[in-house]
């Protein structure tokens, strides 16, 4: 028989006053109690230290043939994009032990921790934002309840902080195992989508899969951002397609980045890798405001208001109908020639872009002559008027460049809706109360010279170049209706139209015809626009025009 275990306790000694001191203590032996035993048996504080980092390191790391698959794809992992996207060392992760709680169908005993979405705060820039990304490498990133859970706080976080919010999606859908809770996580994320709209910046990153009613977040929120070759979006995948329609069709032609840059206007912007496509997004964030009482962030004066461009008026030809640039003068209007365009290949006849000028972000609308001449159509009308009213939601100044000959006639037009795509754009320039400034290049011309945010819908400074032609329509086309009978009648038609066409230019589109009536307020050479644009954002800098009293408008969707 061994002898009794002992155990040495300390003991304080008493102070004079009868106190307890905690140093100078004495030991007794006593034989060890079992429940002694027991606690000399339970882990230490340094053990458990040791755990936690062990635990912790593990989920980090992830699961490395996971990891090694997800690379084979060309994509990189949750954890490495958020590096890239985020500034240095600034992650703070939520629920990083967070595991779902279903039972049976292949998962009760398959729980790994994050549950597939690395969820938390950083900062970009300098600058807070709220951020989750969707882990492929665990349950392919498929959504359930706690997942969904997560992507709920943090999406609640950044709405009561006032930060942006940012989405890396690559996910497989609904996770089937838990049916319906699966659904509600999505329900959940839509709501919130809606909640946080003109509140907080909300950006969506396509970098994998995105099906099923995953894809309608991204379609709430403000920008999304697509990567070639991985990214995918669609409701009913090629499968589906092929059961219903019986026709075959690959994941990249039914959903792809090109597909939704092009075609459909979902993706704002499209990039052939993701290194690219974070630093875009980094750049974008650093235009945008945090919420919306807040400015955008301010750059270093540039001295705009006195900067003339000669150039300016080199770019633009004299004659109506010859085409160039748009983008080359939006550069000479910006600081440092830099400006971000969104929605590139969706609807380039129109120009949709943020820029700053003389430090400040101001949003660009302008028509693009050399696509269909500068026509708006229904996807141009519906592009812009979704930019405008970002602008509006966010305090960020518009400034819309026009040379535009109208809208685009033809029967699929009008059976497309151009009335109502035409009718959002009018809606959201005379809903906004931003400062806005309106530039006549050239061409005024019909309805659109209306829609594209002229003095009669609520413009606050209307310039217009020597160059503009402000008018129901062109010249040609006026004396073509005006005086059919007398062309047919003439023994030189050629000749009296000429004469006609020189007579009506002369009284109805000089270039001073709508300065005269107080519908522009200036003509100004093109040299100095940039300064009178940047002279009149900052007389405009304080405006304030309260909405009027209504739970809200009835946009004409």
């Amino acid at each position: 028989m061994s002898a009794p275990e002992l155990d040495f306790v300390p003991v304080p000694v008493p102070r004079p006053n009868g106190r307890a001191r905690g140093t100078g203590t004495t030991a007794i032996a006593r034989e060890a109690a079992p429940e002694d035993q027991a606690a000399a048996a339970a882990p230490s504080m340094r053990r458990l230290r040791e755990d936690r980092e062990r635990l912790r390191a593990l989920t980090v790391a992830g699961h490395e043939p996971a990891i090694e698959r997800q690379h084979g794809l060309g994509k990189r992992t949750a954890r490495e994009r958020l590096e890239m996207l985020l500034d240095d060392g600034s992650f703070i992760e939520i629920e990083m032990f967070r595991r779902h709680q279903a039972h049976g169908l292949k998962l009760g005993g398959n729980r790994p921790a994050t549950d597939g979405v690395v969820a938390g705060s950083g900062t970009v820039y300098g600058r807070r934002v709220f951020v989750y990304a969707q882990d492929f490498t665990v349950f392919g990133g498929s959504l359930g309840q706690a997942h969904a859970s997560k992507i709920h706080k943090v999406m609640d976080l950044a709405l009561e902080n006032g930060a942006p919010l940012i989405g890396l999606n690559d996910s497989g859908g609904a996770r089937i195992q838990e049916g319906v809770m699966a659904l509600d996580g999505y329900g959940g994320i839509f709501r919130r989508n809606v909640e946080a709209s003109g509140v907080i910046p909300q950006i969506s990153v396509i970098l994998g899969p995105c099906a099923g009613g995953a894809a309608y977040s991204p379609a709430l929120t403000d920008f999304t951002f697509m990567v070639r070759d991985t990214a995918q979006m669609y409701l009913t995948g090629p499968d589906v397609v092929e059961a219903v329609s019986g026709k075959r069709v690959t994941h990249a032609e039914l959903g792809g980045a090109d597909v939704h840059g092009g075609r459909t206007g979902v993706a704002t912007f499209v990039y052939d890798d993701e290194e690219t496509c974070l630093e875009e997004v980094r750049y974008l964030l650093s235009l945008l405001p945090s919420n919306n009482v807040e400015p955008a962030p301010a750059a270093a004066r540039t001295g705009a208001t006195a900067d003339e461009r000669p150039r300016l008026a080199e770019i633009v030809p004299v004659e109506p109908n010859k085409p160039y640039d748009m983008r080359q003068v939006i550069t000479e209007l910006v600081d440092d020639e830099e400006f971000i365009e969104l929605h590139e290949n969706w609807a380039p006849n129109v120009i949709c872009a943020f820029g700053r000028i003389d430090g400040e972000v101001a949003g660009v609308v302008a028509n693009q002559p050399m696509v269909l001449a500068g026509v708006l159509d229904a996807d141009a009308a519906q592009k812009a008027a979704r930019f405008v009213r970002f602008c509006d939601a966010f305090g960020i100044p518009l400034v819309t460049l026009v040379d535009v000959p109208g809208f685009l006639p033809g029967v699929d037009q009008e059976h497309a809706g151009v009335i109502r795509h035409g009718a959002k754009l009018l809606y959201a320039y005379c809903e906004a109360t931003v400062p806005r400034i309106q530039v006549i290049i050239r061409k005024a011309y019909g309805g659109a010279y209306i829609v594209m945010d002229s003095r009669s819908i609520g413009c606050d400074l209307s310039l217009a170049w020597p160059t503009n032609e402000i008018a129901v329509m062109g010249a040609e086309g006026a004396v073509n209706v005006l005086f059919r009978k007398e062309l047919i009648a003439a023994a030189d038609p050629a000749a009296l139209r000429t004469e006609l066409i020189e007579e009506y230019s002369a009284q109805l589109m000089h270039p001073y015809y709508a300065a005269e009536r107080g519908l522009v307020d200036d003509v100004i050479d093109p040299a100095r626009t940039r300064s009178v644009v940047a002279r009149g954002l900052e007389m405009l800098r304080e405006k304030r025009k309260p909405a009027p009293r209504r739970k809200h408008g009835n946009t004409p969707l």
